[in-house]
């Protein structure tokens, strides 16, 4: 059975908020995971768990397809700031007009949700509270992206998926993830981290 979004939410933001707090005066959870896994659906009932939070899907920090090399660095100029208790910023990507749009400030203090497909990285890795890893089998998750995005975006899809192979092998970021999700099956704490 798939795992509820709402108790695995329940069961992070009961570990983040029990925890110090490790962005500057604030928390961090990153959602991360392989597209069509089911990260966004986790990360917007953590956000409701957590009222008040901030939800940044990093997908908005992507320049276009091929932007996933950068956006690493996209995150960290993000988390900077608020780790030294400042105000900070990102800025939208817009999809649709294929560039730039409007900023959104991020206040410090509070909690911090980034979703999306390389949120987390070892650059960051002091910053975050907790990182969440969601993970479902390769054809569903194709399916779901086609389902949303249509046919006409397959290629695009193709591309991606080699690229975030490529970044996971290359960061590992299964192996360092407090917790694993399964949206096929259940929700796991990672190996040598404590359970929920």
């Amino acid at each position: 059975m798939p795992s509820d979004p709402v108790r695995v939410a329940a069961d992070v933001a009961e570990r983040l908020l029990a925890s110090p707090p490790t962005l500057g005066p604030g928390r961090l959870v990153c959602v991360d995971g392989p597209a069509g896994s089911g990260k966004t659906t986790l990360a917007d009932a953590l956000a409701r768990a957590l009222p008040g939070a901030t939800l940044v899907h990093c997908d908005e920090l992507l320049q276009g397809w091929r932007g996933l090399p950068g956006l690493a660095a996209t995150v960290e100029q993000l988390l900077i700031p608020l780790a030294d208790g400042r105000e900070s910023e990102w800025r939208r990507w817009d999809w649709a007009a294929d560039g730039w749009a409007e900023t959104h400030p991020v206040g410090p203090g509070g909690v911090l949700v980034l979703e999306g497909v390389g949120c987390w990285s070892p650059a960051i890795a002091h910053l975050v509270g907790v990182l969440v890893w969601v993970e479902a089998g390769s054809d569903l998750r194709l399916r779901r992206g086609i389902a949303r995005d249509g046919e006409q975006m397959r290629a695009h899809w193709e591309q991606w998926r080699l690229d975030e192979d490529a970044l996971f092998a290359e960061l590992a970021t299964r192996e360092h993830a407090d917790l694993v999700v399964d949206t096929e099956g259940s929700a796991q704490p990672a190996a040598g981290s404590s359970s929920l």
